[in-house]
């Protein structure tokens, strides 16, 4: 078999697989606080494949030298903050993520669209409580709602002013998140979050970091890939057909 075939194997598998990564990016354009993920390469077999001799075998040396997908990695890219004016909105610009307390425990997000519940805890639009820096739920008396910059929350009312809790924001270094779904994420096993440096603009939100030309543009152009590497493997396979009924007859 010729080595170009496995070429094309390769190539029509990465493609496909960042086919995939492409829509998912596309479907999440209007997703507040999304991260796109961003496709990488690695060698289809390394050299832990085989024991530390990459040219061990014939199929080694005629696949070593083409690329698979070596899976996806997190765009941390600032998306587009827009102004709200509501005063729960929280927007992060900067490296970081809120913390929230959800049903599967502590996840991570750049979605600042908070509300108050009936009990005055700082809740998500899905009811998972917003966490200050060390972790803990934040509750928040009647009255008119500041947010500083460095996340310190203050309510006025009748009696004055007071400061009633500071919003968590939360850093993560490459690779020490986990895709959690749309806009979550979970800390890696093991690691342990650092104090953000990110600003907290309240009354805006973060858009998605995938705007919708961009995400069409890349679409379109792995669904042409993908095409061009159907239509090649096709041909190579009818090649090794006529090869195999000609040969025969030799």
């Amino acid at each position: 078999m010729s080595s170009g075939i496995y070429a094309i194997y390769s190539a029509l598998q990465s493609r496909t697989q960042a086919l995939d990564t492409a829509a998912n990016n596309l479907a999440n354009v209007g997703a507040h606080g999304f991260r796109a993920q961003r496709d990488y390469f690695r060698a289809l077999m390394d050299a832990a494949d085989t024991q530390g001799q990459p040219e061990a075998s014939q199929v080694g040396r005629a696949v070593n030298n083409y690329n698979l997908l070596g899976g996806n990695r997190l765009d941390t890219t600032q998306g587009q903050i827009e102004t709200t004016g509501n005063p729960l909105d929280l927007a992060l610009q900067g490296n970081g993520y809120f913390g929230i307390k959800t049903a599967q425990g502590i996840r991570y997000t750049r979605d600042g669209g908070f509300q108050r519940s009936e009990n005055g805890t700082l809740v998500t639009q899905h009811g998972d409580a917003v966490l200050n820096q060390s972790g803990a739920p934040i509750t928040l008396p009647s009255g008119q709602i500041h947010v500083a910059e460095n996340g310190m929350i203050s309510v006025s009312g009748p009696q004055g002013s007071a400061i009633v809790g500071q919003v968590g924001v939360f850093d993560f270094g490459p690779g020490e998140l986990t895709n959690q779904g749309t806009n979550l994420f979970a800390a890696a096993e093991g690691v342990t979050p650092k104090t953000g440096a990110a600003v907290v603009r309240q009354g805006a939100l973060e858009g998605s970091n995938e705007d919708a030309i961009h995400g069409t543009m890349e679409l379109i152009l792995v669904q042409r890939q993908t095409e061009m590497m159907q239509k090649a493997l096709s041909i190579f396979n009818s090649f090794d057909k006529t090869a195999g009924e000609d040969l025969g007859r030799i």
